[in-house]
This record gives structure tokens, C-alpha cells and sequence, in this order.
């Protein structure tokens, strides 16, 4: 039996066109920090701060009935916050923010993105991955 160095070209072409696909599907809601340190420590740092003041400090109607959970001290790598509700903190987050990387990509994920401050939530995030400061 001969080899052929051709006969796996056909396989490698298939597995090329299937990353390409999954790669496509992949969210488009992870936006990279582009701010002034761009781990991913650094920048949820610089987003909890942010989050806090401006949607739970501030009394924002949208986020009155949460709070803020930061689990910034990740050993996997993926520092993140979490919004829960006010009076059961230990139930199921409705938010989570979360990076990964340098530079930080993050993602944000849970039950409010299905809701109408998705956008918000997501301009927000960005801006102050960013390194803008301010509501």
C-alpha cells in the first residue's frame, strides 16, 4: 500500500470549512477591552467600580431590586460579577459579567440580556472596559 500525501486533503479541507462555521457562531457579545490595562483582572475591576456606582449607588430603577456579587479573586482565570437579587443573594444570578485574556474579552450573560436593558447593559460593559468612567 502506497501513501498518498493528497488522500488526506479532502478531510483537512472539511475540518477547516468546520472551524470556519463554528468559529461564525460564535457570540458577538465578547468585545475586547482596548482600555489602559487590559487583563482580564484589570478590566472587571474597572467595570464592578463602575457597575456599582452607576446602577445600584445611583438607585437605577432597572437594577433596584438587585445587587452587585463580585467574585473579582478568580483562581480559573475568569474574574466576574454577579447581579442577584436584593434579598436572596444565594439564588441564581440574573447577570453575569465576566473576562477571560489579555486583553480582556468579556461576556455578558444571564437572564437580563434576554430582557430590554440588554443593550444598555452591553454598552456599559464596553465603555468601561474601555477605560471610560462615569454612568
Amino acid at each position: 500500500m502506497t501513501y498518498h500525501p493528497h488522500s488526506k486533503a479532502p478531510a483537512l479541507a472539511g475540518l477547516l470549512l468546520l472551524s470556519v462555521a463554528l468559529a461564525s457562531c460564535q457570540s458577538s457579545r465578547a468585545p475586547t477591552a482596548t482600555g489602559p490595562s487590559r487583563t482580564a483582572l484589570s478590566t472587571m475591576e474597572r467595570v464592578a467600580i463602575n457597575a456599582n456606582t452607576c446602577w445600584f449607588k445611583s438607585a437605577d430603577p432597572a437594577f433596584a431590586p438587585y445587587r452587585l456579587a463580585p467574585e473579582l479573586n478568580s483562581f480559573s482565570g475568569r474574574p466576574r460579577f454577579l447581579v442577584v437579587p436584593r434579598n436572596s443573594p444565594e439564588s441564581r444570578p440574573v447577570l453575569v459579567v465576566e473576562a477571560q485574556g489579555n486583553p480582556a474579552k468579556l461576556d455578558a450573560y444571564g437572564p437580563m440580556m434576554s430582557e430590554s436593558s440588554r443593550a444598555r447593559i452591553s454598552h456599559d460593559v464596553t465603555r468601561w472596559a474601555n477605560g471610560a468612567k462615569g454612568c
